[in-house]
């Protein structure tokens, strides 16, 4: 199995363990090797593009699982 938890576009779902991205593990990864303002401004570039890929998706379910973990 892939150990990268990385998004699989355009479902958006985690390579490694298929969880809607990012993953716990994402998280973790991610907030360990950003600064707090490139992993929201890294967030926040995602949720754009998953916007795009998923347009029926709801903004509020968007921001929360995108943005609202970043703190």
């Amino acid at each position: 199995m892939n150990d990268e938890h990385i998004e699989e576009r355009p479902s958006w779902r985690c390579r490694s363990c298929g969880e809607p991205w990012p993953c716990d593990q994402a998280q973790a990864n991610l907030a360990a090797t950003l600064s707090p303002t490139a992993l929201r401004i890294h967030m926040w570039i995602r949720l754009e593009i998953a916007a795009q890929d998923m347009p029926q998706g709801l903004p509020s379910e968007m921001f929360e699982r995108f943005l609202r973990w970043t703190g």
